[in-house]
């Protein structure tokens, strides 16, 4: 992976407060972001400007747009941003596994263990998206969404197993408010 690899469209599997919240960050870096709901209401208010479900009185960017359907959410994105609860990553991901682009690289949001199999999240997503593990990284905070929406100045790290996706992902992202740093530490992220 060359660490020149930009991204220009990303999905965010997530309508949460944090879903919401990186989809903004997204936008504000300049990406064009697509996001997966469940829910359709949830989905109507994103794109109508706001989600007042999670993050009443943020305004979102109008190059972010939602949907319920995983397929129009994932296909074509150089980006996935995973940000399901633990418990649903697994079945999300096994649901949109056909339509993840060859190239596409996973961000993991979510932190825990699945309880049935205590595994860590990337290793739930290589399984479940049968990815490599050098295509996927994870974020760490802490990281709370209300700041970040509201744009109060923030350091993260992403973490890979690949260095140099690290580095692409953290460019990716990176805001005058939201600044991550690189790591391949991804069990101590993790953790």
């Amino acid at each position: 992976m060359s660490a020149e690899r930009s991204f220009s469209r990303a999905a965010v599997l997530g309508t949460g407060a944090w879903g919401t919240t990186f989809a903004q960050v997204l936008a504000d870096a300049r990406l064009h972001v697509r996001m997966w709901g469940r829910k359709e209401a949830i989905c109507d208010f994103i794109n109508s400007g706001e989600n007042p479900t999670y993050l009443p009185g943020i305004e979102l960017s109008d190059v972010i747009s939602a949907s319920t359907s995983l397929r129009e959410t994932v296909e074509g994105a150089d980006l996935i941003v995973v940000a399901v609860p633990v418990r649903a990553i697994r079945s999300t991901l096994g649901a949109c596994r056909e339509f993840i682009d060859e190239g596409a690289v996973i961000l993991s949001l979510a932190k825990g263990l699945e309880l049935e199999t205590r595994l860590r999240v990337d290793e739930i997503i290589a399984d479940a998206a049968g990815v490599d593990p050098a295509r996927i990284a994870v974020l760490s905070g802490p990281n709370l969404s209300r700041e970040i929406a509201e744009h109060n100045p923030t350091a993260t790290v992403v973490a890979s197993k690949d260095p140099e996706l690290a580095v692409a992902i953290a460019k990716a992202c990176r805001t005058d408010y939201f600044r991550p740093y690189v790591s391949t530490d991804v069990v101590g992220c993790e953790v």
